[in-house]
């Protein structure tokens, strides 16, 4: 069965970005190592602040859309729900 998550990076300036997955390790991999052109490689974004994970991809695509639509207040409510300190949970895998 497969897993899908969505996952919120930060970077020095707390920028946020909203993506998904469907493997989050080398998506992250990916982040870090400024592989992926665009917004997070732009801004250098590569620090896991929060993550959820879906079983139906349908799911996850909703639930990123949803969060993207959010106030920023209400983005970091929620990631402080889970991740106080803001710490790089990339660095628990």
């Amino acid at each position: 069965m497969n897993s899908y998550y969505i996952y919120i990076l930060t970077n020095k300036s707390n920028t946020l970005y909203i993506g998904v997955t469907n493997n989050l390790q080398k998506r992250l991999y990916e982040h870090k190592n400024k592989l992926v052109e665009g917004f997070t490689k732009k801004y250098n974004l590569d620090k896991l602040i929060y993550f959820e994970t879906y079983q139906d991809i349908n799911e996850a695509i909703k639930r990123e859309k949803q969060i993207k639509g959010w106030i920023r207040k209400r983005k970091i409510e929620l990631i402080k729900s889970k991740n106080p300190t803001f710490e790089d949970l990339s660095l628990s895998f």
